[in-house]
This record gives structure tokens, C-alpha cells and sequence, in this order.
């Protein structure tokens, strides 16, 4: 199991919550850019290192010091950015050779709603193997997930689109859209764990070894 696990993006600590209880050995650290979700986070998961930092900032590096990691997780950052190498390269900067990333991002259309909160792009398995190489990683494995009821799901936003985001844009969700959510939640435990179809893409990288100059 990972001795040290650093969640990118911790949000309101819920993945940090979920490692507490299943890795109890875990040194688990978070960051996040939100003060809320900082605090939050804190009080969701007390034995968590949490910070608030902002990886684009030119002391992101600094911010990060003294955080051991074994395993980062990137659950859902990078689609929210124009330019997520700038994110990815204090994180690299961060890692030592032989730790893991974890990023999964949403794959397929963008729909009106996606927009509305924040989306700038999606990404295919192959579009996300090249951002991590790009950013110095080694790309052990990519993959498409969420196949076939994520999809569905997606195709249902995409169909709603405007509608759906003028709801939440008046601050309310229908209950009949709280109903279909719900089903979803329960019909995503069915999804194929692994398919080309899946508009879910998940990588998992490495941080390669480091590589010795002719000065050695």
C-alpha cells in the first residue's frame, strides 16, 4: 500500500475522507486552491497535511516542500484549466523518481452545463497520455472508462444542455433531475471497469528514474 498519498485538488476532502478509512497507514496530504475547501478538508480529515496553494503561482514549488509523495491523485483538476502543464510541472518538480500519478478527466463532448462550471476541454486517453508525457512523466497506462451507463449519463447532459445549466444557474435542480442523478449513481456501479468506449480517461504515470550525466 502507498505510504504517502498527495491529492491535487482536494475540493471538500472527500477522497482524502475515503483513504482514511481504507488505507489507515497512509501519510495523506492535500492541496487545495479554495480557502473553504481547505477548511473543509481539515475538518473532514484532521490527521491530513492540507494546504492551500495555488500550483500556477511561481512559488508553487516552495509551497509543496516537505510533502512526501508516493502516490498523487488528479481526480477531475485538469479539465478546468487552459493550460494544465503549468499545473502538472511543480507537481513533477515534486515527485521522486519511481512515485505515481493517478489523473482521470472527463472524455467526450462538452456540453452547455460543463461549460457553466468551468470546462475548457476533454480529453480522449491518447490526449491525456501526451499531456503527461509532455509534462515529464512515463505514461504506464491509459484508458477509457464509464462505459456504458457514464456515457448515457453524458448524452443525457449534453441532451439538457442549456436547461440545465439555466437551473443551476437559478440555483435549483428539479426533482426529477435529483431522481435521475440518484439512478445514475447506482447504475454507475455496473459500468465496464475498462472499455475504448468509456468517456471517463484515466492515466496512470510514473515519475521515471533519475538520469545520470556524463559527470557522474
Amino acid at each position: 500500500s502507498p505510504g504517502a498519498v498527495l491529492d491535487i485538488g482536494a475540493g471538500q476532502g472527500d477522497l482524502l475522507h475515503l483513504l482514511a478509512g481504507a488505507v489507515p497507514g497512509a501519510a495523506l496530504s492535500g492541496i487545495e486552491l479554495s480557502a473553504t475547501g481547505v477548511e473543509h478538508t481539515r475538518r473532514k480529515v484532521p490527521r491530513a497535511d492540507v494546504r492551500q496553494v495555488d500550483l500556477l503561482a511561481a512559488d508553487a514549488v516552495e509551497r509543496l516542500a516537505g510533502i512526501d509523495i508516493d502516490v498523487a491523485t488528479c481526480i477531475e483538476v485538469l479539465e478546468h484549466l487552459d493550460e494544465p502543464d503549468r499545473l502538472l510541472a511543480p507537481i513533477r518538480a515534486s515527485m521522486g523518481p519511481g512515485s505515481t500519478l493517478v489523473v482521470t478527466v472527463p472524455g467526450g463532448p462538452i456540453s452547455a452545463f460543463d461549460r457553466l462550471i468551468g470546462h475548457r476541454r476533454h480529453y480522449s486517453p491518447d490526449d491525456l497520455a501526451e499531456l503527461l508525457r509532455t509534462a515529464g512523466f512515463q505514461v504506464d497506462r491509459t484508458f477509457g472508462a464509464g462505459f456504458p451507463f457514464f456515457n448515457l449519463y453524458r448524452l443525457v447532459v449534453v441532451a439538457r444542455g442549456d436547461k440545465l445549466a439555466g437551473d443551476i444557474g437559478s440555483g435549483g435542480v428539479s426533482h426529477a433531475a435529483r431522481f435521475v442523478m440518484k439512478a445514475f449513481d447506482l447504475l454507475f456501479k455496473l459500468n465496464l471497469p475498462r472499455s475504448k468506449w468509456g468517456w471517463q480517461s484515466v492515466a496512470l504515470a510514473t515519475v521515471p528514474p533519475a538520469t545520470l550525466t556524463s559527470d557522474s
